[in-house]
């Protein structure tokens, strides 16, 4: 356990095995608040020791939420890394955090299900959840198996109330080691990219597309010159099976293809009209106009991170097919937004004008002067409002 320096934050930090010079690299959960990525580059680690060090940042991931930061000492533990593709529901697990600021608290439970996915937390969503105790101050502690594995990072609970619930999701310690690696290796986290619309299989679209069964993803559309059109998918294909793996949600096929390296050729079987198929498929990067677009501009919208609301995100929020706008999947301590607007907020409207996408959101914004007040109409808690900015 660390305290980060600087109005006392007690950050929740996993010790992994280091690379080179006998430095330190760890995993930090940034899903609370007061864990924003930019924050870290500024204060010191203090060790449950008291030790003090200071923190470099190696890089962060919006998309799964994870940032990997480096000590130098020589003198460290470290964890083990588990396989989190190997956890069974059922299996004992442990929940080491600081919930409520009690440093070293550990509570334990078991493994409820694995694979949770359209939670609304981050991009990739692929979480393990627990009913083992998971309270406010907890996110990024560790979660070990109990041979005293590293097998997931805390991020979340699921609560009507605030507090502990029975339910709690984390990080699998699999996507976490992937994150760093890329991240230390590159700078960047390198995602494969298929360039397709999907959806489930629903019992109505089953039978419209001559389906024996619910199961496989629905290609929506298909984006031009990409490599699933370069491979021959099609609007109306079933995607049944991906790269040897079966797919049996939108949620999944989407981790497939991010976790797939670039120029990979890989196998798709298709169900087209009934039919089986299969086709090869090249896959490439994914392109950096479809990242989630940064907080950049100089007036009141500065430091709200958004993105496109797709129509997984909608479908996993519950939100109808009516809403159209960009959803903010980030907002940076410090901004004029914070406090005002929320994670999750959908930004339909800016100044009147209609906001479909990033494009638009861009376009707007950018027009906007610094010292002008800045009327949006939003969508939260399945209701729309209309909220201001004030530059007084």
């Amino acid at each position: 356990m660390v305290e980060l320096e600087d109005r006392k934050i007690q950050i929740r930090n996993l010790y992994l095995q280091g690379k080179g010079q006998r430095e330190i690299a760890r995993i930090l959960g940034i899903s609370q608040p007061a864990v924003r990525k930019h924050l870290v580059r500024k204060h010191l680690v203090k060790l449950s020791d008291r030790r003090e060090f200071k923190v470099k940042v190696i890089g962060t991931d919006p998309k799964t939420d994870i940032a990997v930061i480096k000590i130098n000492s020589n003198h460290l533990p470290v964890i083990r890394w588990g396989d989190s593709d190997k956890l069974k529901v059922g299996e004992t697990v442990i929940a080491i955090g600081n919930p409520y600021g009690l440093n070293q608290t550990v509570t334990s439970g078991i493994v409820s299900a694995t694979g949770r996915s359209n939670v609304g937390i981050s991009d990739y969503e692929d979480f393990i959840q627990t009913d083992a105790a998971i309270n406010p101050g907890n996110s990024g502690g560790a979660l070990v198996n109990v041979r005293g594995e590293l097998i997931g990072i805390n991020t979340a609970i699921f609560s009507t109330s605030g507090g502990y619930q029975g339910i709690g999701f984390a990080i699998p310690s699999n996507m976490a080691k992937a994150v760093m690696e890329s991240l230390i290796k590159k700078g960047k986290v390198i995602r494969g990219w298929l360039g397709v619309t999907i959806q489930p299989v629903t019992p109505e679209l089953a039978k419209q597309f001559n389906l024996k069964e619910e199961k496989g993803v629905l290609i929506g559309d298909v984006i031009e010159d990409s490599p699933a059109e370069k491979a021959g998918l099609q609007r109306g294909d079933v995607i049944v099976e991906y790269d040897g793996k079966e797919v049996d949600e939108p949620a999944s096929l989407r981790n497939m293809v991010a976790n797939t390296p670039p120029n990979k050729e890989v196998a798709i079987k298709i169900l087209r009209e009934g039919k089986p198929k299969t086709v090869k498929a090249t896959i490439a990067e994914l392109p950096a106009e479809m990242q989630r677009l940064p907080g950049k501009f100089d007036n009141l919208l500065k430091g709200i991170h958004v993105q496109n609301l797709t129509p997984e995100l909608k479908r996993g929020l519950g939100i109808t097919k009516r809403i159209t706008g960009v959803i903010i999947t980030d907002i940076d301590d410090g901004s004029p937004a914070e406090g005002v607007l929320m994670q999750n907020d959908i930004i339909m409207e800016i100044n009147r004008k209609r906001i479909s996408n990033t494009k638009d959101y861009e376009a707007v914004a950018s027009r906007i002067k610094p010292d002008r007040d800045i009327l949006l109409l939003i969508f939260r808690d399945r209701s729309t409002l209309y909220i201001t900015l004030s530059a007084q």
